[in-house]
């Protein structure tokens, strides 16, 4: 195709009026990258704002705050001023469920402060996780503090965890969860690597509840499934995954390496993963 023939190809299909030319594709990369700091944590535990410094060296432009972590023993004050200096956005939080009890509105204007757009709740305790009702019986809880968190202007959100698969009554009470949640005042996180762990196919889930997801945890997993693994050394495909994911670029989207002996190192070959990678 001559060059001025392809430019007007181009902007045919950009207008959405022609399909594009048969062995022709467009590849995507992640404009942003971020980091999930339960990666990092021992080294965020030692000196936060050295850590943070370093993320945002390596290219990372966002974190996932971990309040669950009490943002290493920080003020809500203190993380808005490091992240400011760092050039670093939070579009999220891990939280703990209590919180969705005690100060929940509080809370929210905490999130406000540090520029989130999600609370996530990652898990609960296991001793109110024992039945399909007890799982019922959170969604509710989520539905109505969702919808406290909506008229504030930031959204609920849930994590999957492995153990969210293992079946209860012959049913996976993570979909018997998300079965009962409103998608209009709670949205998904889902973890790909959580998800192969504990037997699930992302892949099946992204295109079963694919308007409902709306951050995710990018990890990779062993061959075996009984761990995860830096990203491109497991079995998952990440260029299939993302190139699926609907309005990606409005979606916050996590590297968590969790056990590396080198959490710095790590984090430094996943982000050059994902930075150089097409789909």
């Amino acid at each position: 195709m001559k060059r001025r023939a392809f430019i007007q190809t181009l902007g045919a299909v950009a207008a959405g009026g022609v399909a594009l030319p048969r062995g022709l594709k467009f590849s995507k990369r992640l404009d942003r990258i971020g980091l999930e700091l339960y990666a990092v944590r021992h080294e965020m535990a030692k000196d936060p704002e050295k850590t943070l410094a370093a993320i945002r060296a390596i290219g990372y432009t966002d974190v996932e705050l971990l309040w669950s972590f009490d943002n290493f023993r920080r003020t809500a004050a203190q993380v808005a001023e490091t992240l400011k200096k760092e050039g670093l956005r939070a579009p999220s939080a891990h939280i703990s469920p209590i919180i969705l009890f005690v100060g929940w509105e509080r809370s929210l204007e905490t999130a406000k402060q540090l520029g989130h757009q999600y609370l996530i709740v990652p898990d609960f305790g296991g001793e109110t996780t024992r039945t399909l009702d007890d799982w019922r019986e959170w969604a509710d809880r989520f539905n109505t503090a969702g919808a406290v968190a909506r008229k504030a202007g930031i959204w609920l959100a849930f994590h999957n965890e492995a153990d969210h698969m293992k079946p209860i009554d012959g049913m996976a009470p993570y979909d018997v969860f998300v079965e009962r949640l409103d998608p209009s005042v709670v949205r998904l996180q889902l973890d790909t690597g959580n998800m192969l762990i504990g037997g699930g196919d992302p892949m099946r889930y992204l295109e079963k509840y694919r308007d409902r997801y709306w951050s995710f945890h990018l990890k990779d997993v062993v061959p075996d499934r009984s761990s995860d693994t830096r990203l491109g050394k497991g079995i998952f495909d990440f260029k299939r995954f993302l190139a699926a994911v609907p309005a990606l670029e409005q979606k916050p989207c996590y590297v968590e390496d969790e056990s590396p002996s080198d959490e710095l190192g790590a984090a430094r070959s996943n982000f050059d993963y994902l930075h150089t990678l097409d789909f």
